[in-house]
């Protein structure tokens, strides 16, 4: 009669078999993390850059049309040129900065006693990828 021996076959995986699989998983994390927050900085930027161009051209608008610059943001929400101010990316807030019109670009005599807006800029102080502050956009 023979011996029937007891042969013990492992199942799984050698402890020096998972190290190097998480080493590999770790190194391609290491990696794809940075892009990945790049990624979501140059969406948040594209559409700070949408907003501001967006905001400039209903400034343009609303001037063209009540033959005077807005005296703030909420003036295009007001006059329905906007249902509400967007928020700046940059800050999570719908906290722009308007630029003030100097007098000696007004034309209209009635617009040079009020003064107004004709410009808008971000409240951030950020730098951008292209190393310039937001609130330069």
């Amino acid at each position: 009669m023979e011996s029937t021996a007891k042969t013990k076959t492992c199942r799984g995986f050698t402890l020096l078999e998972l190290m190097i699989v998480i080493s590999i998983f770790l190194i391609l994390v290491s990696i794809a993390v940075p892009q990945y927050r790049m990624a979501l900085v140059r969406a948040r930027e594209s559409v700070l850059q949408q907003n501001l161009f967006d905001l400039r051209k209903l400034i343009g608008e609303y001037t063209l049309d009540k033959q005077k610059p807005p005296q703030s943001l909420d003036d295009l929400v007001q006059a329905g040129y906007l249902k509400m101010l967007p928020k700046d990316p940059m800050t999570s807030e719908a906290n722009w900065v308007p630029h003030q019109i100097d007098d000696d670009t007004i034309t209209s005599p009635d617009a040079q006693d009020q003064g107004g807006i004709d410009d808008v800029h971000s409240a951030s102080g950020q730098i951008s990828t292209r190393g310039d502050p937001y609130s330069d956009w």
